[in-house]
């Protein structure tokens, strides 16, 4: 699927209620999953350690952390479109969010993107996006919910 370019308000308005796009697969390496350990400190054996998560995990392998996994959302996010014209994007919450599943070590994950809503606050879009953060060849979903940005067009 070809990215989606947006330059106004009135061009990210035609998306409410549609899907925007899916994002291109993203690898989940367990050196990412360690350098997330080391930034967040959370260091808990069934991310960290694949021999012991081999054994004694119910997954069989190391997980990558939910949180990790929501980070990823804003860099699959710009992989689905691209908000041009703009001097300001402010990430201003995430609604209704699960985590459905876990993520193994080596899975692939794309995001699905439809826009809820869009309104216009006094010259400032507030878009409500839908997430979805699919794994390759799995029914369920790893997390869902509602991303919150507050775009700041030029001239608008």
């Amino acid at each position: 699927m070809e990215k989606v370019i947006i330059n106004s308000h009135a061009e990210f308005e035609s998306f409410v209620g549609k899907e925007i796009g899916i994002s291109p697969y993203f690898k989940i390496t367990q050196d990412q999953i360690n350098m997330f350990a080391d930034a967040t400190m959370d260091h808990q054996w069934i991310h960290t350690d694949p021999e012991r998560a081999k054994t004694e995990s119910p997954f069989g392998s190391t997980i990558a952390h939910g949180y990790l996994s929501l980070s990823l959302l804003p860099h699959l996010w710009t992989q689905i479109i691209g908000v041009n014209n703009i001097k300001l994007l402010v990430n201003y919450g995430i609604e209704k969010l699960k985590f459905n599943q876990a993520i193994l070590v080596n899975n692939e994950v794309r995001l699905r993107a439809s826009l809820k809503s869009l309104v216009n606050l006094r010259g400032i879009s507030k878009a409500e996006i839908n997430v979805l953060l699919e794994i390759k060849d799995q029914r369920k979903s790893a997390l869902e919910g509602v991303l919150v940005f507050l775009y700041h067009f030029n001239g608008e």
